[in-house]
């Protein structure tokens, strides 16, 4: 037990945790997170050759849900279609479609195959009744034109780890999706980020490790795990002029409006 604040890691891949410093034990970063007041995290999937391990962990784990979805960097053979993502979201462990999208920084060429997967994503979304949680990186425009064509608004979600700037995240809030923070609202140089995590309403803020990518300020650059959560939850309290409980507090009931678990 712990009288640290509860706080919810509302996006991590722990299937791909760097657990060197943990003796290889995942169960021992989970107690690391436990520890540091995390009472619930969300491991997200990002391709479907992994979804067994993704699924495992949260079914091992009663302070654990999973995702089904696949990133929209990975090429595959097959591309999954809204079918099977909704038979695989039909686990009750299951409380989201994701993390789906578009990036364009990491892909060349024609992208209109991203642009499919990201469709089917949502379709698969709004026939499950599950939200959305959504990527996006250089794609800004084209983000919003397809979750505004594809009404993503019906069925809501989370743009993860956001990073973009306050015009796109109204559009997002206003098709009903929250915004949520990673480590990057730490950086020195995320001021413009910032300024949208002063803005965001307090009932459609989250709070992320995305681990273990981008860990926060004072562990920048180095490998990242859901204990970590708690500083972007202290840096966004700052930002806002309250208190890491209060933060806490709202993120956590945000996390359960959102996603029922």
């Amino acid at each position: 037990m712990t009288d640290k604040p509860f706080l919810i890691d509302s996006h991590c891949h722990l299937d791909r945790l760097d657990l060197k410093p943990f003796e290889g034990s995942l169960d021992a970063a989970l107690e690391e997170a436990r520890s540091n007041g995390v009472g619930h995290m969300l491991c997200v999937c990002i391709d479907l050759e992994h979804f067994d391990d993704v699924i495992s962990i949260a079914r091992a784990h009663k302070d654990i849900s999973a995702s089904v979805g696949v990133h929209p960097n990975d090429e595959v053979e097959q591309e999954p279609t809204a079918e099977i993502l909704i038979e695989l979201a039909n686990d009750p462990d299951v409380v989201a479609i994701g993390e789906t999208g578009l990036d364009y920084f990491r892909s060349e060429g024609d992208l209109e195959w991203q642009r499919d997967r990201f469709r089917q994503h949502i379709t698969a979304a709004k026939g499950c009744r599950k939200p959305l949680i959504i990527h996006t990186r250089e794609a800004r425009e084209d983000t919003i034109k397809i979750m505004q064509a594809e009404n993503a608004a019906d069925i809501g979600g989370v743009m993860h780890c956001f990073t973009e700037n306050w015009d796109m995240a109204k559009q997002a809030l206003d098709m009903n999706f929250y915004i949520s923070f990673s480590g990057i609202v730490t950086f020195k140089t995320a001021l413009e980020l910032m300024e949208v995590a002063k803005l965001v309403p307090e009932d459609r803020i989250l709070i992320e490790t995305d681990s273990p990518y981008l860990a926060p300020v004072p562990f920048r650059g180095k490998s990242n795990h859901p204990a970590n959560v708690r500083f972007v939850a202290e840096h966004i309290a700052n930002l806002r002029g309250t208190t890491v409980e209060h933060i806490a507090e709202a993120t956590t009931r945000n996390y359960h409006q959102l996603f029922g678990a």
